[in-house]
């Protein structure tokens, strides 16, 4: 059963005693993501480090496809 099968089953259980339906699957997702990413950037600051362009330094330290590497 996916999540799609339990909120069926859990919408029709709500209507049959009078609840409100339960929200659909995948309803929030955007906020929990924001949230995540404030968070994160929260606990940068708080750490000392900036708050902004983390992914960015990360992958301009990873070697570019193009270039090669100098033998050792």
């Amino acid at each position: 059963m996916n999540a799609m099968h339990q909120y069926l089953f859990d919408a029709c259980r709500a209507a049959r005693i009078g609840e409100p339906p339960p929200p659909a699957p995948g309803t929030h997702d955007v906020a929990v993501l924001r949230a995540l990413r404030d968070r994160r950037r929260f606990e940068r600051v708080l750490a000392g480090r900036p708050a902004r362009g983390a992914l960015r330094t990360a992958l301009r330290r990873l070697p570019h496809p193009g270039t090669r590497r100098p033998a050792r």
